[in-house]
């Protein structure tokens, strides 16, 4: 193991925190939250993560590895399957849990499945009641959630917030997940932000926008890849990506009509891109049918879901 830490003699502290969920209840908001920066796409759309993403946040001699997994749910494709893989493998390698509900429904099939993975799990679980803000009855809704648990022996501890608009709640629930974490050199080097690469992160951010202007099913049909970047002299970073879709008739619909579409979401990704880069970019976009890849595993494959 390569040791990261450089705290002199001092004893540092380091660990793996999953966040799970079912689909669509905040997990990557709350996960870019505790990072303050953006390394999960989000969107109102369900199952826009689609593989572990993880996230690093360092104060000290303590380092959390965060893993923003996809939405446990019930799969009907080679890649939901993989996405549900993605959670059960994240929870037998985790120091601690943080399970994110949505305060503004009560319970569906999905977070049963989601409390039946982890009520009987010996590992400290942070039970979180997201989006407060939009609930008309959280502590009812927080009531029933917590029943789902009802026979859990491990530490569990509760608190109720919101993701996007609620900064000094998220504050300290980070502070009380460093708190956890046991004696390890960090996994990271201090300042690192993620795991992933800036291709990946890219392919992420095209993908969000897409997901966000596309209607319908065809959203879930949607991969990205970004195959080169270039930086020129000047500092304009040089993006080519690919969105993919599953079938012919799905390419024009992503193109659009003049090709107004797929421009509207570059610009969209391009924006995002800038900002976080703090540089000018120029992205170019191709569609490209690949059949049917949510079926084919060696196309996932391909396509970064292994």
């Amino acid at each position: 193991m390569t040791d990261f830490s450089s705290t002199g003699d001092q004893q540092t502290h380091s660990g793996f925190i999953a966040i799970i969920g079912k689909p669509n209840v905040g997990k990557s908001t709350l996960l870019n939250s505790f990072l303050g920066t953006k390394v999960a796409p989000t969107s109102p759309r369900p199952q826009t993560t689609r593989r572990g993403v993880r996230g690093i946040h360092t104060n000290g001699d303590r380092q959390i590895v965060f893993v923003d997994t996809p939405g446990l749910h019930k799969a009907k494709d080679a890649l939901g399957k993989y996405m549900n893989h993605e959670v059960h493998s994240a929870l037998a390698d985790v120091d601690a849990v943080v399970w994110v509900v949505d305060l503004r429904h009560p319970p569906t099939d999905e977070d049963q499945l989601v409390a039946r993975q982890i009520r009987e799990l010996p590992k400290p679980l942070f039970m979180v009641g997201n989006k407060t803000d939009a609930a008309k009855y959280p502590d009812e809704a927080m009531k029933l959630y917590r029943a789902l648990l009802e026979g859990r022996e491990h530490d569990t501890s509760e608190t109720m917030l919101s993701a996007q608009n609620n900064p000094a709640a998220v504050a300290t629930l980070r502070e009380q997940l460093l708190e956890v974490l046991p004696e390890n050199p960090f996994f990271f080097p201090q300042g690192a932000a993620s795991d992933q690469t800036r291709e990946q992160w890219a392919a992420e951010i095209i993908r969000e926008e897409a997901m966000k202007k596309l209607r319908d099913e065809l959203p879930y049909a949607v991969a990205t890849r970004v195959n080169s970047w270039t930086e020129r002299q000047d500092g304009l970073q040089r993006i080519e990506g690919e969105i993919v879709v599953e079938k012919n008739a799905h390419k024009g619909m992503v193109i659009g009509a003049g090709g107004k579409q797929l421009r509207e979401i570059g610009q969209a990704a391009r924006k995002q891109l800038e900002v976080f880069l703090s540089r000018k970019v120029y992205l170019g976009l191709e569609v490209i049918v690949i059949n049917n890849w949510r079926e084919d595993e060696e196309a996932l494959r391909e396509l970064g879901y292994e």
